[in-house]
């Protein structure tokens, strides 16, 4: 029992204290240090919890549905684009030459530097060490989802809360039906089609407008 208890408190502490600390007490210059420092740490739990096989996260490339990571890229452009739209009437994402090198950037390095390490954390990590918290997978997804919106309250924005739960409940579910390569590309597209749609304005530090 005390094992349980001392597990929900250093649960918690990661997973609920660390992102309102961050969102409640750094300016936002300093947020991508603390977010590197944050998927250390949660790196470093995952290996004293043992028994976590490293090798899965390079496993299971033949479970990627790659047809229907490619429809799910489409319906979060078209969300984007409509969130974009309804915000600008008329909006049209710019693509002029620097933008597409931009955009070209980004598409590559994307994935490794913020989908990677996010998946490690609030996929590979809580399930593998705090799955057990939870009576049922579906439970466990649930709140993996709601704390994935949680971490990226630091943006003060409703439509990245949405977004990011909603991405966080169908993350979740593909990590425990199909494993994390699948959940990595499906990661790495969401995020590289909503910057390429025009969204980075809602991800991006340099805008965050805190509301206090």
């Amino acid at each position: 029992m005390e094992r349980r208890a001392t597990l929900w408190a250093e649960f918690v502490a990661l997973f609920v204290g660390a992102p309102l600390a961050i969102a409640l007490l750094l300016p936002p210059r300093l947020m991508f240090g603390a977010l590197f420092g944050f998927t250390l740490a949660g790196l470093g739990l995952l290996w004293w919890t043992g028994n976590f096989d490293w090798r899965n996260l390079l496993r299971g490339w033949g479970r990627v549905r790659w047809g229907w990571s490619a429809l799910f890229g489409l319906a979060v452009a078209a969300v984007g684009l409509a969130i974009m739209r309804w915000g600008n009437p008329g909006f049209l994402p710019h693509l002029s030459p620097e933008r597409l090198r931009f955009l070209l950037m980004l598409w590559c390095l994307y994935p490794l530097l913020s989908a990677l390490p996010q998946e490690l954390i609030f996929r590979a990590l809580f399930f593998h060490r705090y799955g057990r918290l939870f009576p049922t997978p579906g439970r466990a997804a649930l709140a993996n989802a709601a704390l994935f919106s949680l971490a990226h309250l630091m943006y003060w924005s409703w439509v990245v809360a949405a977004l990011t739960f909603a991405g966080g409940w169908i993350f979740a579910q593909t990590y425990q039906r199909r494993g994390f390569p699948a959940t990595w590309v499906l990661h790495a597209i969401a995020g590289n089609v909503l910057f390429t749609v025009g969204m980075g304005r809602y991800f991006w530090s340099g805008n965050v407008v805190a509301p206090f």
